[in-house]
């Protein structure tokens, strides 16, 4: 998988040469009304299952906070991750990680959230039927309070067409797509 940010800037290379780039924004994790999948399982706090590493995880939010604390080797923190299926604990819980490095976590977390989506999507099958079918529109998570794995706006911004003005850059989008290509690989 490549760095997102390298994807970042080649998105935004494609917007400057005038390439038409549709986006397709999702924040909300709540299952739609008519139980239909739809852009909320694209969010790390979508619940649903899937094993990865031994373990089964209830969303890519709890993988990525288990995989945080794994990767500092703070064993007791990655228990306590394990044993909670509440996407907002999870998160706290992963703040809270002992031995916490945020220069090494930039680099090794978008590789522990793509293997924690290629799990979630790859695992099962509505879901990837899902992801496999929005193409090659541009999945842009539309958190305007997220700049690094978020695009940093609305989904009702002005900006969300131009990814050359997103405050964010957008890492979760371009790991979904980075998925997305993977899974259409296998069919």
């Amino acid at each position: 998988m490549t760095d997102p940010t390298a994807d970042y800037k080649a998105l935004c290379r494609r917007e400057a040469a005038g390439a038409r780039l549709t986006m397709l924004p999702f924040l909300n994790a709540k299952p739609s009304d008519s139980g239909r999948i739809g852009p909320e399982c694209l969010s790390q706090w979508y619940r649903c299952y899937f094993r990865s590493d031994h373990h089964r995880f209830s969303s890519a939010e709890q993988y990525m906070m288990w995989g945080k604390a794994t990767t500092f080797d703070d064993a007791r923190s990655a228990q306590v991750i394990l044993g909670a299926t509440n996407p907002s604990k999870i998160k706290k819980l992963g703040r809270g990680v002992a031995g916490f490095d945020a220069q090494e976590w930039a680099r090794v977390s978008h590789g522990i959230v793509y293997r924690a989506n290629l799990a979630k999507f790859g695992q099962n099958e509505e879901l990837r039927d899902y992801l496999l079918s929005t193409k090659d529109r541009i999945l842009v998570e539309a958190s305007p309070v997220d700049k690094i794995w978020g695009a940093g706006i609305s989904a009702e911004d002005e900006r969300l067409g131009k990814p050359s003005q997103w405050p964010g850059t957008n890492k979760l989008g371009f790991i979904l797509m980075a998925v997305r290509a993977k899974l259409a690989e296998s069919d």
